[in-house]
């Protein structure tokens, strides 16, 4: 066998015209369609129009051009089928052996903002696919070609032999499938959500990888970075690296965490993140002075950990982030002399991430967890609250000051791992309780964590206190408010224990798991 024939129709057409001019020196006939054929026939490669195989016009604006027996035989003809010979002999038809196709950019269009719904629909490509599932079904005979970076490869296997190997084939087919699932994913999400039905009966998910990493939470994992179509600019997937190794899984975990928390504040914040839960959170009236709030917050745990910030990283931030050892930093952007300052420590990794929205400002999204044998779906929790939300229970309300520290804290205590309790005063954080058993239990380490600190500070706690010892002891260390959902059936017992210290305490009436 030998490629003779080939079919060419891409809508990206990087590179095409250099691939194709040296398939036609090696003998290969070109067919083509549309804006191809063009542009091929415009730089001196023969081509021949695919209406002169099918013996039929392009049609309806080219929606119908390549959906044709002469196409389709002669791609799915079984080559070694002695019945599929002799009716392609007698029907005057010719093999195809190589296809070349990449598809209308729905997800280009589709990211336009603002796009009519009927320019998304028209840039649903039909023949593309066809012709790619046709080719890779048929990959014992025909090579298919869907990505630009395997053109270089197909050229050396022709050049040698005439022919592609049956292992690059198969390769080549099973990423065509990757391919058009991706695409039909894309499209089946659009036009879910168009008609207000995000969770379907059938889900089909589609990420684009960005890299592999040299492992996963532990050496003996495997893992890869990947993105999914149309992620948010202001995304760990969009940031750009400007220094050090690469990041590793952990990193990667570490680091989305800090950035959706730092999403939370308009003011300057700064987040210092230990495996997936801060450990100090400080905002001020500069990002020097924020970074200094949340190193203070914990010096202990903010060592090798990743920081976080939501204004750009100047030359007395970075000379106080290069005193210690951290694994990342993010930023909007780094000033020339912070880089300089920075790039002096090999292993720090410095990722810029654009301009951050706010998290209140954002759209929810869908979150998926996998579980053994399947997965679990979710809208992202982007839930704020503001102050003429809060319900006060208790005789005494906050002041402005203990109200505007309940709200630090309550944005703080939806990223920490339930359950969660945060004690918070003078725009830090002092102490955090995370992931235990039972709410006592993260009471007392964020207690601990604070120690004289505790007295004076708020609480806040993501979930409601099941009973009024939580309060007990918060109040003991000299806890002065608190910030809870409330709706427990023993809501009456905190209360009472609030009331009976002096405690104000407000409800939100929302609570925020987080595992």
């Amino acid at each position: 066998m030998s490629i003779k024939r080939a079919l060419v129709s891409v809508s990206d057409k990087t590179g095409i015209v250099d691939f194709c001019r040296e398939l036609s020196q090696m003998g290969v006939e070109i067919i083509s369609t549309g804006g191809t054929s063009s542009l091929l026939s415009k730089e001196g490669v023969p081509v021949v129009g695919i209406s002169d195989v099918t013996g039929f016009p392009e049609i309806m604006d080219g929606r119908v051009k390549t959906l044709h027996p002469a196409v389709h035989s002669g791609l799915l003809a079984v080559r070694d089928n002695e019945e599929h010979t002799r009716q392609m002999k007698e029907l005057g038809l010719d093999y195809i052996d190589l296809v070349v196709v990449n598809l209308y950019p729905f997800q280009e269009t589709i990211a336009k903002p603002d796009v009519a719904y009927e320019d998304a629909i028209e840039n649903i490509d039909i023949g593309g696919p066809t012709m790619l599932r046709s080719a890779a079904k048929n990959h014992a005979f025909v090579s298919v070609v869907v990505d630009a970076d395997d053109y270089s490869h197909v050229l050396e296997e022709v050049r040698n032999s005439g022919d592609t190997t049956l292992e690059t084939r198969k390769r080549l087919a099973a990423k065509v499938f990757r391919h058009t699932a991706a695409y039909d994913a894309l499209i089946s999400d659009y036009l879910s959500n168009v008609n207000g039905d995000p969770l379907p009966e059938r889900l089909t998910v589609t990420y684009e990888k960005l890299q592999d990493l040299r492992y996963g939470e532990n050496p003996h994992q495997q893992a890869a970075f990947y993105r999914k179509p149309l992620a948010a600019q202001d995304t760990l997937t969009t940031a750009e690296q400007l220094h050090g190794k690469e990041l590793s899984y952990n990193n990667i975990n570490d680091a989305n965490a800090a950035l959706q928390i730092v999403k939370e504040f308009e003011e300057p914040a700064v987040v210092a993140v230990k495996h997936m839960n801060p450990c100090g959170v400080g905002v001020g009236e500069s990002i020097y002075e924020a970074y200094g709030k949340a190193y203070a917050a914990d010096p202990t745990s903010i060592f090798g950990g990743i920081v976080a910030a939501n204004r750009i990283i100047d030359s007395d931030t970075a000379a106080k982030l290069s005193e210690i050892f951290l694994e990342i930093v993010l930023a909007p952007d780094f000033t020339q002399e912070a880089l300089d300052i920075l790039t002096k420590k090999k292993n720090i990794r410095l990722l810029k991430t654009g301009e951050l929205s706010a998290a209140r400002n954002r759209e929810s999204q869908f979150v998926v967890t996998s579980i053994d044998g399947g997965m679990i779906v979710q809208q992202s929790d982007v839930h704020s609250i503001e102050a003429s939300e809060l319900k006060v229970v208790t005789d005494r309300a906050p002041s402005e000051e203990e109200l505007k520290q309940l709200l630090f804290g309550w944005k703080v205590v939806k990223h920490v791992k339930s359950n969660a309790i945060v004690l918070a005063a003078n725009d830090m954080t002092v102490g955090v309780g995370a992931g235990q058993m039972n709410r006592v239990g993260a009471a007392k380490i964020a207690i601990e964590q604070a120690g004289e600190l505790a007295k004076g500070a708020i609480l806040a706690s993501d979930a409601f206190f099941p009973m009024g010892d939580t309060l007990e002891l918060a109040a003991k260390a000299g806890v002065i408010a608190v910030i809870q959902p409330g709706g427990s059936i023993k809501d009456e017992e905190s209360i009472k224990v609030a009331n009976e210290y002096g405690i104000a305490m407000v409800f939100t009436g929302v609570r925020h798991f987080k595992h």
